[in-house]
């Protein structure tokens, strides 16, 4: 069953002799609880990809569903509830609240949304990525590989349907990259969700079910 379905995507930035065509004509099929690699060049349309599948940019032209739901059809309000509630980002650099412990930061989705947290799950994802003993820590206080593992629990903890990983290993040294790497797949595995993830290192992306080439906003195959 395909989670995300793309038709004729296209995103164009800017106009005229400035326009530059991010996506020109990309359709793709992404099976539901899979993992899937993004590679390619800088500037061959990876995050722009990444962004319309997560409903930040709208696409030119062409269709995008998630989960069934076709983002065309969504309001900016509805874009941003479909944001906090299907999908879970993990970026390069963190992006943890430094004032926040560990807890506080994974849990924060959950404030905005007003929910309550399923404390079963909390501990299940803490524990699998070894965040038990480090809750009451603050962001500063983890190494890097930590505190990646913190802003991926907090991607999980609303139970998205997908998590969309731009780069997440990208600040990492090569021992730390396939450590986190793998509790990632690991931890996607576990709790049944689809895994996107950006990535420049060959070797990070042959842990996926499938890598996509793109370039120059094309797939290549």
């Amino acid at each position: 069953m395909d989670i995300i379905t793309i038709h004729n995507l296209k995103k164009y930035f800017g106009t005229g002799s400035r326009q530059v065509k991010a996506l020109d004509g990309i359709s793709l099929s992404i099976e539901k609880g899979k993992f899937t690699a993004i590679i390619g060049a800088s500037g061959s349309g990876k995050t722009t990809l990444m962004n319309t599948v997560g409903g930040l940019y709208r696409p030119t032209e062409g269709e995008v569903f998630v989960d069934g739901i076709r983002l065309a059809e969504l309001s900016e309000e509805q874009l941003t509830i479909f944001r906090r509630r299907k999908v879970g980002y993990i970026f390069q650099d963190y992006n943890l609240i430094p004032e926040l412990t560990v807890r506080e930061n994974i849990l924060f989705p959950l404030m905005l949304d007003n929910s309550r947290p399923d404390e079963i799950f909390f501990r299940e994802i803490t524990g699998l990525l070894r965040l038990d003993g480090k809750l009451s820590q603050f962001p500063y206080m983890l190494s890097g590989g930590g505190q990646q593992c913190a802003a991926i629990a907090r991607a999980m903890i609303t139970k998205p349907s997908i998590l969309l990983a731009d780069e997440p290993t990208g600040s990492l040294d090569a021992k730390t990259s396939q450590n986190v790497a793998g509790l990632l797949k690991t931890t996607a595995e576990a709790f049944h969700q689809t895994l996107l993830m950006i990535t420049h290192n060959t070797e990070l992306a042959q842990l996926a079910d499938r890598v996509i080439k793109l370039q120059d906003g094309h797939i290549i195959l």
